[in-house]
């Protein structure tokens, strides 16, 4: 399970407007309670790095942005516990191309963009066995 403050869900939101009509993506960071709850403290922001003409409905997060986020995380005694990202003009649900290249353990959450404002939030899991997302909230 994930807790998402309502301040961060609204700087998720914004960065899907701003990215419009590409994606947004970037990492939550924060604790990891001993009940398995992620609890989000704050949001990093990294530019998409798939090529141009396809981030309208694909993100990338290069490695250098990931262990940035790690360094990040680490000085604020903090942890990735996720990810997010936009769907724009789609659903905030996850696609077969977000399982694919998701992994276990981990918060994905969705906000999708319809024609420029954001609307939808939605947090998934990914199961241990990789079949299919839980929806968080």
């Amino acid at each position: 399970m994930i807790r998402l403050p309502p301040d961060k869900k609204d700087a998720v939101r914004i960065e899907g407007e701003e990215a419009y009509p590409d994606e947004c993506c970037g990492f939550l960071l924060g604790t990891l309670e001993k009940d398995g709850l992620r609890n989000v403290v704050e949001i990093l922001p990294v530019a998409n790095a798939r090529e141009r003409k396809e981030r309208h409905h694909r993100f990338h997060i290069d490695a250098d942005d990931f262990m940035r986020a790690e360094r990040q995380a680490r000085s604020g005694e903090l942890d990735i516990v996720g990810f997010y990202h936009s769907h724009p003009d789609h659903p905030a649900e996850p696609s077969e191309y977000d399982r694919e290249h998701a992994l276990p353990f981990y918060s994905y959450v969705i906000v999708a963009v319809s024609k420029g404002i954001a609307r939808e939030l939605t947090s998934w899991e990914l199961l241990p066995d990789r079949s299919r997302f839980n929806q968080e909230y």
